[in-house]
């Protein structure tokens, strides 16, 4: 089995919420919001898995049918994929405990991995990393792990690594500059700039470039968000971050 855990995902209804001011202040709320839905494992990704089962015996089977447009997907395992913020996700979920799915790291660690990118992270990142949990959490398929060797429950490979895969990129061609944060499906992915201010957060098509045409990475940029922080106060508080990059396309 190698379907994601139990996730979190955006309500249709759920409107994004402006970017607050950018002082310590902010982050901390930011970061106590994070760590609200990291720990949570209803809410950890977009969408969480419930168990078919579970759904007819406490709904009945003709809920299934006025759900239908909230199913995500089925899996083998007899579970049904559904919006996070949804009833039955917040009621499957209500008793189990609370904690992070990889814990956080040590500043020693992300110290390590700064020494390999070579630039220092982002301070949201790095205390996300060391406040929050080490990825496992987030949009779309969930932040990477800072360090390698994290497996989650009923996973069959390990969770992806932002270093290992940074030096996969780079020796690929990629900027380094750009720091994998996770992957948005398909080809995409998103990226977050070590360099530029704010470090926004780019969506990045790994097929949306051809070097032989004399092409470079930049080519496949497809939308840049302003800033990582707002990109993550738009995820914890329930927004969907492709809904900008949908709305320009």
């Amino acid at each position: 089995m190698t379907s994601r855990l139990h996730g979190s995902s955006t309500s249709p209804r759920q409107q994004q919420h402006a970017e607050p001011s950018t002082d310590e202040g902010d982050d901390n709320v930011l970061i106590d919001k994070l760590r609200a839905r990291a720990w949570d494992p209803g809410l950890r990704f977009d969408t969480a898995d419930v168990p078919l089962t579970w759904i007819k015996e406490h709904f009945g089977q003709e809920h299934l049918q006025h759900i239908q447009d909230q199913i995500r997907s089925h899996s083998s395992d007899g579970t049904i994929q559904l919006k996070a913020h949804t009833e039955e996700v917040a009621l499957y979920f209500a008793d189990a405990p609370r904690g992070p799915m990889f814990p956080p790291v040590t500043p020693q660690e992300v110290e390590a991995a700064e020494r390999i990118i070579g630039r220092p992270l982002p301070e949201l990142l790095r205390r996300i990393y060391t406040e929050v949990g080490n990825g496992g959490f987030g949009p779309d398929a969930g932040l990477a792990s800072v360090t390698g060797g994290q497996r989650a429950p009923r996973h069959l490979t390990d969770w992806p690594c932002s270093i290992r895969t940074y030096e996969r990129n780079r020796a690929a061609g990629l900027p380094t500059s750009w720091l994998y944060l996770t992957s948005g499906g398909c080809t995409m992915e998103w990226h977050v700039s070590l360099l530029a201010t704010d470090n926004p957060v780019l969506l990045y098509d790994t097929d949306g470039w051809e070097p032989s045409w004399g092409e470079d990475p930049h080519d496949g940029l497809r939308h840049a968000t302003a800033s990582l922080r707002q990109w993550l106060w738009t995820w914890a508080n329930g927004g969907a971050v492709w809904a900008e990059a949908l709305s320009l396309a």
